[in-house]
């Protein structure tokens, strides 16, 4: 999906028509603060997984028992390598 940056005046100032492109043309806006991220405009209807869907899916799912082993060693990698936010409001 294709991000489009967008000033927070100018997203104020066309807040419907954002409005209505993330609603019929699927468009996400990154909304701009002296030119740094600071919000997302997105369809409703993104697609998102959470940890009860993934395990729901993985539950369902027949691994053998070496491609089980490769997928737990891979997950185990990406979250040692996950970094937590930083917490902006302490």
């Amino acid at each position: 999906m294709k991000e489009t940056p967008i000033s927070v005046t100018e997203a104020a100032r066309n807040f419907a028509d954002c409005v209505n492109r993330a609603h019929y043309q699927n468009a996400t806006f990154v909304l701009l603060k002296n030119g740094t991220p600071v919000a997302r405009l997105v369809p409703d209807n993104a697609k998102t997984c959470s940890g009860r869907d993934l395990a729901a899916t993985l539950a369902k799912t027949n691994l053998t028992e070496e491609t089980a082993k490769a997928w737990r060693r891979d997950l185990k990698t990406a979250r040692r390598k996950l970094v937590p936010p930083a917490d902006k409001w302490r």
